[in-house]
């Protein structure tokens, strides 16, 4: 029996009410499971490893020593060597953090726009596309198989009965 101001009972699953379930796996209301979902945009993030799925292993790892060397033979003072190791490693590392807190917010802010864009292309475009390329061409190819079925079977078939008689033989000849 409808229930006061709808039209239509409300849906009752084995489980029970959508509304107010009664079963504990369904109670989105109750804490006793304790099984909360984290949200994304407020998750943690680890502030030591930066890298966790080692995105730039191979690509921006550049020291002092991948960058300056001097072979035997021709070393430089000690001092001055020392002196280049500072500065390029206390250069490298201020220069990065300059950087960052200029354009590093900016550019988070385009780079989500544009995987949100992606994302909302290839959900709402290309995978549709897709499916309906995919819907379509199996009817043509069922129309295709239907006219290969039909005029090139027994043209082969016929063409394959007539030279199923023919023998040919090589002699080698001295």
């Amino acid at each position: 029996r409808p229930l006061a101001g709808f039209l239509h009972s409300q849906f009752i699953r084995k489980q029970g009410n959508i509304y107010k379930p009664n079963n504990k796996e369904m109670d989105n209301d109750s804490m006793s499971g304790m099984k909360t979902m984290q949200d994304v945009h407020t998750k943690e993030i680890d502030l030591v490893n930066r890298d966790p799925k080692y995105l730039n292993d191979d690509v921006v790892k550049v020291e002092f020593e991948d960058v300056i060397a001097e072979p035997p033979g021709t070393y430089s003072f000690d001092g001055v060597w020392k002196a280049s190791f500072t500065t390029f490693t206390v250069t490298k590392y201020w220069c990065y953090r300059l950087l960052t807190a200029l354009v590093g917010i900016p550019l988070a802010l385009v780079w989500g726009i544009f995987f949100a864009i992606l994302s909302f292309i290839h959900i709402w475009a290309v995978v549709p596309c897709i499916k309906s390329y995919l819907i379509e061409i199996h009817c043509v190819s069922r129309v295709y198989s239907i006219c290969i079925h039909t005029f090139c079977d027994p043209l082969f078939e016929a063409m394959g009965k007539c030279f199923s008689s023919v023998r040919i033989s090589t002699t080698k000849g001295v």
